[in-house]
């Protein structure tokens, strides 16, 4: 694939940094946004990220662009079990829903970073050592491994060393003050609680950059399409994490659904490794298939617990 120019790049992060400006403005100043708003903007997003794959069809070609809807998709998929955790956080601290809005934004921002970087790192290593192909093969199944037996249901922030030095060595104030992160108390310069969530969930990304990166490499090993298809996915996260806070219950079977992608991912990383080529057509049906087929199986499930519940009442 030919060297992409300096002028795309910049052009490209203007472009998502305008588009994330737009999350945020599209939100207003009202304390909370009805869910047809944020269900509207995540559908927008999904086709902005769409959209992004016709120029990789265009550019690099059917193979690179198949590539490239593959691990969107994917990763757009992981990081719902990403905003289960963030709704954990938000629990655990008893944040008010308006502050959400702005900490999200922050820590997406975060992740672009967390994301932009170890993609990097891992596409270079990836081609100057090729042994590290079983590595991240073992990380992927690993990460599905942990996800089967409901890690993200674990997760408890009051453990996180981050989280638990901040409040050991920062001046912390007792109350959340609207969405601001540091204010003034008898004269003194104080962080509001809403830092100690901010470190929460940019410490917890870390991990999942740590888990879904060799993910997206195992479909693709060009940095371009494996860091595009990333951030594409990161994008709308806010409006998507609103959106499944209001039914997060209904997708009961997902994190199992993501934990099976997983396993697939890190089993065909290994075995391309071994001479053995897994088109990527196939990859693409597999992921569409499980997350599909999960979603599906879910909403069932919580209409029919729904009709037992209305069938019980007197």
């Amino acid at each position: 694939m030919e060297e992409t120019l300096v002028i795309f790049w910049v052009a490209f992060h203007g472009i998502v940094l305008f588009f994330l400006l737009i999350d945020l403005l599209s939100r207003g100043r009202a304390p909370e946004v009805a869910f047809k708003t944020d269900l509207m903007w995540s559908v927008i997003w999904i086709m902005v990220g769409l959209s992004f794959g016709v120029y990789v069809f265009w550019h690099y070609g059917y193979g690179e662009g198949l590539k490239y809807v593959t691990a969107y998709i994917a990763e757009k998929s992981l990081s719902v079990d990403n905003l289960f955790v963030f709704l954990v956080i938000f629990t655990y601290f008893a944040v008010p829903f308006a502050p959400q809005h702005r900490t999200l934004f922050v820590g997406i921002l975060g992740a672009i970073i967390f994301r932009g970087t170890f993609i990097f790192l891992g596409a270079a290593l990836l081609e100057r050592f090729h042994w590290m192909v079983y590595v991240f093969g073992a990380v992927v199944i690993y990460s599905g491994y942990r996800l089967a037996r409901g890690a993200v249901e674990k997760v408890d922030p009051g453990k996180n060393k981050v989280v638990r030095a901040a409040r050991k060595f920062l001046p912390i104030h007792t109350e959340y003050v609207g969405g601001e992160f540091i204010t003034k108390n008898n004269g003194k310069i104080m962080f509001t609680p809403l830092i100690v969530v901010l470190l929460a969930i940019e410490t917890t990304d870390v991990v999942f950059a740590f888990d879904s990166v060799p993910a997206v490499l195992a479909i693709t090993g060009e940095f371009f399409t494996a860091y595009t298809s990333n951030i594409m996915a990161i994008l709308g996260l806010r409006a998507l994490y609103f959106v499944l806070a209001r039914a997060m219950l209904q997708l009961r079977y997902l994190s199992k659904g993501l934990a099976i992608v997983l396993f697939y991912l890190g089993t065909k990383f290994i075995v391309t490794a071994l001479g053995i080529e897994v088109p990527t057509i196939i990859s693409l049906a597999v992921v569409m298939s499980i997350v599909l087929a999960c979603v599906l199986a879910s909403l069932l499930a919580s209409k029919r617990k729904g009709h037992k519940q209305d069938s019980s009442r007197p």
